[in-house]
């Protein structure tokens, strides 16, 4: 008879074997699952981006983006910053809120906080703005954006005093604050009540003198309250920098025996009509007006202006002091540019 010899069920290639499978389908097992997962995660990740693109993503879909689908930090901070952006300032400062109570990070906290207090400037709420700058600045005294944003708020709220102190600090940090320093000097005279007209006319003169970079703002304040001190220092003043201040001023409002001693105004009010002693301008938009006027045309147009920052680059409809986009200061330029005539410019000629 012939013995068949079976393999011991005890040998070691067997168990190791069996290991291995053991481990194949466990390893199968767990990936699947895993898959699984990742897909079902992924579904209602897009799900949220879905609606975030829709505009209703709501405050407590970012906490579970946050916590629950590890997004990182700054891509959340990026998404509900849409709202500031949009000036949607309401959602931004609920967005933070609830994010304040779930971040433990002492940094991210800081940095919630400091996009808090600018969604509540933005959103004119500046008593609460200070608030948080104030609380982040006594836990981090060094910190230059709560400084730089506090120095908006002090300003605003017309807190000279304690704006000058914020400079200081910057200051202390290497930060260049001259530009600063002259402008928040220059709202305390305008803002000083106890000093007459006359007499912040001839400070804010005085101190133009001095530092260029306020002419603007002095010659717009003088247009309103001093127009006399400014005619008789025409010559004094760059027109160029405050051309659509001039184009806008009333026919009586100007002194014509200055203008014909400027040949920019002289330029600029023959375009606008009321006189007609240009003959040409090197200023393009000008010369096209001073063209039309001389030909009798009856081709309505006008002067609009563009006001583009030297430091961002952005352009804006109005001038203001301080840059909205990059809260740099004096920094506008203005651009005229050629519009239709919707109303009917008036000429005196």
């Amino acid at each position: 008879m012939f013995q068949i010899d079976y393999i011991d069920f005890r040998d070691p290639l067997v168990g190791i074997m069996a290991v291995f499978i053991f481990i194949f389908i466990v390893s199968f097992i767990t990936y699947s699952i895993g898959l699984y997962k990742e897909r079902k995660l992924r579904l209602e990740y897009r799900k949220l981006l879905n609606r975030f693109e829709l505009g209703t993503l709501k405050e407590d879909d970012y906490i579970h983006l946050y916590s629950t689908y590890n997004l990182p930090f700054d891509s959340i901070i990026l998404l509900a910053s849409s709202f500031l952006h949009k000036g949607q300032y309401n959602k931004a400062i609920s967005v933070y809120l609830v994010l304040l109570e779930h971040v433990e990070e002492k940094v991210k906290k800081e940095e919630l906080l400091e996009l808090l207090g600018m969604a509540y400037f933005k959103s004119g709420l500046l008593q609460r703005s200070k608030e948080i700058y104030l609380k982040i600045l006594k836990f981090s005294p060094r910190n230059k954006v709560a400084l730089k944003n506090i120095l908006l708020v002090f300003q605003s709220l017309k807190e000279f005093s304690r704006a000058l102190e914020v400079l200081d600090a910057l200051e202390e940090l290497d930060e260049n604050t001259i530009k600063e320093r002259i402008y928040i000097n220059l709202l305390t005279i305008v803002n000083d009540p106890l000093l007459s007209f006359d007499t912040k006319s001839i400070q804010l003169y005085n101190n133009f003198t001095i530092n260029k970079t306020l002419e603007r703002v002095v010659v717009e304040y003088l247009l309103k309250f001093n127009k006399t001190l400014l005619w008789n220092n025409i010559e004094k003043f760059n027109i160029s920098k405050s051309i659509d201040l001039f184009w806008y001023l009333d026919f009586d409002d100007i002194e014509f025996d200055k203008v014909t001693s400027n040949k920019l105004l002289e330029e600029l009010y023959t375009a606008k009509g009321y006189i007609l002693l240009a003959k040409q301008s090197d200023v393009f938009e000008l010369n096209i007006l001073i063209a039309l006027k001389h030909s009798k045309s009856d081709v309505k147009v006008d002067l609009n202006f563009d006001f583009t920052c030297s430091k961002c680059k952005h352009t804006h409809p109005m001038y203001e002091s301080r840059c909205p986009h990059c809260q740099s200061i004096l920094t506008f330029g203005v651009k005229p540019k050629i519009a239709q005539d919707i109303h009917g410019m008036k000429s005196f000629v």
